[in-house]
């Protein structure tokens, strides 16, 4: 006697599963287009001429590959020089908040005090500030130490800005680490130390990289604090000089705009391509020493 199931609906596993994947892919494909056009849309504008892009019938491709865009707003904006500001003050944003937030992270997941309860609401209620309420004290207090139109007292504000929510990401990734892992060092007789640096650090370097890129892209595209306590146009990042090419009438120099912008995502996919091989290599080291 047969004990097997007669398939649901007349279909088979396998017959569902080869119609269900075409539907997957098609979806998947759908939202990757969906996630890919404002940048190919941003690069097919950064190659048209002024007479396609003030055509009355707009074309999704340009007629050809024209680099005057590009000529033009690296001449006329001063780009390498705002994105090396902007490179300087996200690096060292970077820095700052990951090795603030490492140790403070793993106090606040292992270490059950009095204070954990005060640092967490204190991390979620700076959160909720919007900038427009601290511009004023935070420019006065800057200008009082000597640090307002200066590329450290904009790092000293993007640190002090991110440090709340990196360091609650980076909680979450130590929490994730078993303590039993750390137990196990401690019994075979691995000190404080050693125990952080060949367990819990491997197993938290896709936190560590999370947490980085967070910071570095929060602190690129940062354009508030920036307008406000930057006036020295050699001083000035890149969100500000991109701000330079919408006219003060409302006319946007769209040709040079999307040239200006590609460009300045650059640094932002090389820095995402550099730390996305150490997230993987993370993961992997984590798995084998787990």
């Amino acid at each position: 006697m047969s004990t097997q199931t007669a398939p649901r609906n007349g279909l088979s596993q396998k017959q569902r599963r080869m119609i269900s994947r075409p539907l997957q892919y098609l979806v998947l494909a759908g939202y990757l287009v969906f996630l890919a056009f404002p940048l190919l849309f941003l690069l097919s504008t950064s190659f048209k001429t002024s007479r396609e892009l003030n055509s009355p019938v707009p074309q999704l491709l340009p007629e050809s590959l024209e680099f005057t865009n590009y000529v033009s707003a690296i001449q006329t904006a001063d780009l390498l020089t705002a994105g090396r500001n902007s490179l300087i003050v996200a690096l060292a944003t970077t820095v700052i908040v990951t090795l603030l937030s490492l140790p403070a992270a793993y106090a606040l997941a292992r270490f059950k005090t009095k204070l954990r309860g005060l640092a967490t609401g204190w991390i979620l209620l700076s959160q909720v500030f919007p900038f427009i309420l601290i511009i004023i004290p935070l420019y006065i207090i800057l200008q009082q130490i000597g640090l307002i139109d200066s590329l450290v007292g904009l790092v000293v504000v993007y640190a002090v800005w991110s440090l709340p929510f990196a360091l609650w990401m980076l909680r979450g990734y130590v929490a994730g680490i078993p303590v039993d892992l750390e137990e196990a060092g401690a019994v075979d007789g691995a000190s404080r130390p050693r125990i952080l640096r060949t367990i819990v650090l491997p197993l938290l370097a896709p936190g560590l990289v999370a947490t980085s890129l967070f910071t570095f892209i929060s602190s690129w595209n940062e354009f508030f604090f920036a307008l406000v306590l930057i006036q020295d146009p050699d001083l000035q990042t890149l969100p500000l000089t991109l701000a330079r090419f919408i006219g003060a009438e409302g006319q946007v120099q769209l040709g040079q705009l999307a040239a200006a912008s590609l460009l300045a995502t650059i640094p932002s996919l090389v820095f995402f391509a550099i730390i996305q091989r150490r997230l993987t290599s993370g993961l992997l080291s984590g798995a084998v020493k787990g």
